[in-house]
């Protein structure tokens, strides 16, 4: 499974990735973006625990490798909610810092939603933003969501406090406000 994004490309995580992985997810720029899920430093062992895990998810693909040029440059991925949240999806994303600033993410960021969308029984997808992180919420912006709320001073990472900012986009507005963004 590859996903055509234009700028770049989506397709599963392969052993192929595990150097170049650990070469840009080790990077405090990147993990300071990030939920605590995502390991600082980023070692060998965490690079083949996630792309293990990826490879053993049953179903249809939920995280991808973001490709530029034959490299990895980073993850996009969907959280699939359960539940009284069932028809939700949190949406993830990150580069590395050298491939920061270039559209990548948007570009990802829009694929993924596509993909979500057509591939799973969704109503909504939802991504959340460290206040601090700008040209996070501008992808999403571009990508055609919408910002619900502000959270305020709800994160502590790395030290420092923030708001958190909530971005959702709804199936039945997906294509109006993505052929609208940016």
């Amino acid at each position: 499974m590859e996903i055509d994004a234009g700028l770049c490309k989506l397709r599963p995580f392969s052993p192929a990735d595990f150097a170049g992985l650990v070469l840009i997810a080790n990077d405090r720029q990147v993990w300071r973006n990030l939920t605590d899920r995502f390991p600082h430093p980023y070692t060998d062992a965490d690079a083949k625990a996630w792309i293990a895990a990826c490879q053993a998810e049953d179903g249809p693909t939920r995280n991808f490798a973001v490709e530029v040029a034959q490299h990895v440059a980073g993850g996009a991925g969907l959280e699939l909610r359960g539940g009284e949240r069932t028809g939700t999806a949190e949406v993830g994303y990150w580069l590395g810092n050298r491939y920061w600033g270039r559209g990548l993410a948007t570009a990802a960021v829009r694929a993924l939603s596509a993909y979500a969308f057509e591939t799973f029984d969704l109503v909504r997808l939802e991504a959340r933003v460290f206040g601090w992180n700008p040209a996070s919420a501008r992808v999403l912006e571009k990508a055609g969501f919408q910002l619900e709320g502000r959270l305020l001073q709800a994160v502590v990472k790395d030290g420092d406090r923030t708001d958190l900012l909530q971005y959702g986009l709804l199936r039945a507005e997906h294509g109006l406000r993505a052929a609208t963004s940016g």
